[in-house]
């Protein structure tokens, strides 16, 4: 608690995404594409992390990016809520 009796919120992990699924109720799956060093040869690395996010009001579509926040397990699987929807997906 701080000063004023307001319980702090902890620091919640945050990644930027793409949608790539949408067909189940209330969620998405979201690939996180990022690069990391090799520990010893220095060489950069592509990794993809799938997650699967609570999206509330099934606005995500298949192909917009979405910023997600780490929240408290919502299913076995699920430890993600959407915050917003960064771009929509362009019209093909």
């Amino acid at each position: 608690m701080n000063q004023a009796g307001q319980t702090e919120q902890a620091h919640r992990r945050e990644f930027v995404g793409e949608v790539v699924s949408n067909k189940m109720q209330k969620t998405i799956v979201v690939v996180v594409k990022r690069l990391v060093r090799h520990g010893r040869y220095g060489k950069v690395l592509r990794r993809v992390t799938r997650l699967k996010a609570h999206d509330e009001k099934n606005e995500c579509q298949i192909g917009d990016r979405v910023k997600l926040a780490e929240t408290r397990p919502l299913s076995k699987d699920k430890h993600f809520r959407v915050l917003e929807i960064v771009e929509k997906a362009r019209a093909r």
